[in-house]
């Protein structure tokens, strides 16, 4: 009787321990509703009262991100000219949602304590939206969630893919 009564205090404690263990792990996995209206920082991070919202699974050009596109091609011969990529991406972006009611739905942070998450505008996914629309490209490192979007944009020449530029990762590395 005795040694079952040790046995069963062992159990508890070890359950318990393990229990305030694992208890921050399963919160953070908890699903975050921000709702409120948004004012865009750039093509894939917006605000939602202090709340910063970056957008999973995709990545946009940064705000001084230059690409480039042709705009004289006579027969063989082909003309580029940079413009501002990443002004665009965001202006885009604030034509579709800024000062808007917007949903987010987060069960993450990133390590600049942005909550991660996918953006709805009424019944659009705004992070898809800017895939599709060729703003932003899908984040593999992150997700594959938005590369048949990407894959159609591109196919399409739409946005980004109407000229050449460099993903957004690789200009911020050098810049």
């Amino acid at each position: 009787m005795y040694l079952n009564k040790i046995k069963l205090f062992l159990v508890i404690s070890i359950c318990l321990i393990f229990f305030f263990l694992t208890y921050n792990d399963v919160k953070s996995q908890e699903l975050k509703i921000i709702s409120g209206i948004a004012k865009v920082i750039d093509g894939d991070t917006i605000r939602i009262e202090k709340k910063k919202i970056r957008f999973f699974g995709i990545d946009a050009p940064e705000s001084k991100q230059l690409c480039q596109k042709t705009w004289l091609s006579i027969s063989f011969l082909s003309f580029n000219r940079d413009y501002p990529c990443g002004e665009i991406s965001t202006k885009k972006l604030k034509n579709k949602i800024n000062n808007k009611f917007v949903m987010c739905k987060s069960n993450n942070k990133d390590r600049y304590n942005r909550f991660i998450a996918e953006c709805y505008k009424d019944k659009t996914n705004i992070n898809r939206w800017m895939v599709l629309n060729g703003y932003a490209v899908a984040y593999r490192k992150y997700s594959k969630k938005f590369v048949s979007q990407e894959n159609l944009a591109k196919k399409d020449k739409l946005g980004l893919w109407a000229g050449t530029f460099e993903m957004p990762w690789d200009w911020r590395k050098k810049n």
